[in-house]
């Protein structure tokens, strides 16, 4: 059967709103960063979207004060059902402004514009008012009566999802009395400032929440501050390990979310149609650029030849291409630098044997691109079987018993995520409570609710972030 033309249907940019010159926020007010100023691009086309301001290491020493100074003479003093407005009027500005969110994201990004349509800013709404209704039950959160703010919040982000990563930091900081100054990535300011724009109409008190756009510099600054008292880091490893080394010995509270290798583990009675659409989302969603992605597909021996069949022709499907397109499924890798760390991962798959399959799918001849592509024959041994790549890049490898599942699945020195997917739910118990993971998902992938925990164990870094659970990184308790 052929398979369905789609006649282009992109979204308009120009809903966006993009403006050609972006500042950072502070004290309530755009400032002029006495940074180098960066300009950001849109990864699907190389062009120049807009020039950023960014701040220096005074100036993070001058937010971290605005926001010291709204917390002791406003925010943490607000009663529970007060801060709980602010939050309130900041979702719903968010759902109101959600289409000119939506294009924004997928211009700086990369990602499919039905993703941040759908997925992104969505959640991103969600979270704030799921934190909204905590602000004055914390007494109920089972924290001891009338838990209290730590004070200031000192916040880096990645360039993956930014607005969404955003609202699950800034959501649980504020609902539950504490102020932020955020650094966004590099690569992905704009839904951050934008976001500025937003507190500005939710009447925010002038502190409350500072954005700094900067490099990784002004992050260690931030981070590195005297009178920050908690740190929320959500990005690589290596950068996660710095943070420890630099906090070390001093009472800031953190929160670590850092990489992960999660393996999607396919039993023989699984129902294939549905795992199959469940690995295509675990790996391929937002182009692989998801620390909890299913990267490392480990599937029952006996039926490893029809998934991968019915794999490969699920994913020559798939549309790749201009990210505001309507019916794109794969956008733009977001910046040079990544795109050649997948092409240089991907090279030593092929140089220690592993079978490569691409995709079929034409490749825009300019931008950052690169075709979904999925690894057969894997040994555990292999690169591309134990690092992140962070890009549409499946290694698959193969089990025969359910106990030699649980030993490949825990093989990694991460631990964020895993999926099971097997018609026996004492199979799945029996199997989650054997996998070092800190999100187990049974029969789906990539299924997130602001209710819910989520965090990792081992290098994937610890804390919880979401949820009630998620509530106690940012109270002393």
């Amino acid at each position: 059967m052929g398979i369905f033309e789609y006649a282009p249907a992109p979204e308009s940019r120009d809903l966006a709103n993009l403006k050609p010159h972006y500042r950072p926020f502070v004290n309530g007010e755009f400032v002029d960063g006495s940074g180098e100023p960066l300009k950001t691009i849109n990864p699907a086309t190389e062009e120049v979207l807009a020039e950023v301001g960014t701040a220096s290491v005074s100036d993070v020493d001058i937010a971290v004060k605005a926001a010291r100074k709204a917390y002791n003479s406003v925010w943490s003093k607000m009663p529970g059902s007060e801060r709980a407005k602010y939050l309130f009027r900041i979702a719903r500005l968010i759902q109101e402004r959600s289409r000119e969110l939506a294009v924004l994201e997928s211009l700086d990004n990369g990602k499919p514009i039905k993703e941040s349509r759908d997925s992104d800013v969505p959640t991103a709404a969600a979270h704030f008012f799921y934190h909204a209704g905590w602000a004055d039950k914390l007494d109920y959160a089972g924290y001891g009566p009338n838990p209290k703010p730590l004070g200031v919040a000192g916040q880096v982000i990645p360039w993956n999802f930014p607005l969404l990563m955003l609202a699950w930091k800034i959501a649980p900081a504020l609902a539950t009395g504490n102020t932020v100054v955020l650094k966004p990535a590099e690569t992905t300011p704009l839904t951050a400032l934008v976001f500025a724009e937003i507190c500005q109409q939710a009447e925010l008190p002038p502190g409350v929440v500072n954005i700094l756009p900067g490099a990784g510099d002004i992050g260690a600054a931030l981070v590195g501050h005297g009178d920050v008292n908690k740190v929320a880091f959500t990005g690589s490893t290596e950068v996660g390990k710095a943070i420890q080394r630099q906090i070390a010995g001093t009472a800031k509270k953190l929160t670590l979310e850092l990489g992960g290798k999660a393996a999607n583990v396919v039993f023989d009675d699984a129902p294939l149609d549905q795992a199959v659409e469940g690995i295509v989302n675990g790996i391929f969603f937002n182009q692989g650029h998801v620390c909890c992605a299913g990267s490392r597909l480990l599937v029952q021996e006996s039926i490893a030849e029809e998934v991968l069949e019915k794999l490969r022709h699920r994913v020559s499907t798939l549309r790749l291409g201009d990210p505001l397109d309507k019916n794109t499924d794969i956008g733009a890798i977001n910046s040079a630098e990544q795109l050649a760390k997948i092409k240089g991962l991907v090279e030593s798959g092929d140089a220690e044997g592993a079978e490569r399959w691409t995709s079929p799918c034409p490749v825009p001849e300019r931008g950052f691109f690169f075709a979904p592509t999925v690894f057969s024959d894997v040994q555990q041994s292999m690169r591309i079987a134990r690092e992140e790549i962070f890009g549409p890049v499946l290694s698959v490898l193969t089990f025969r018993t359910p106990d030699e599942a649980v030993t490949m699945a825990n093989n990694t020195p991460y631990g964020l995520s895993a999926g099971i997917w097997t018609e026996k739910g004492s199979r799945i118990l029996w199997m989650a409570n054997q996998l070092r993971a800190g999100v187990v998902w049974a029969n789906t992938f990539n299924r997130f609710d602001p209710a819910a925990p989520f965090g990792g164990y081992q290098e994937s870094g610890f804390g919880r972030e979401g949820g009630r659970t998620g509530l106690e990184a940012y109270l002393d308790v």
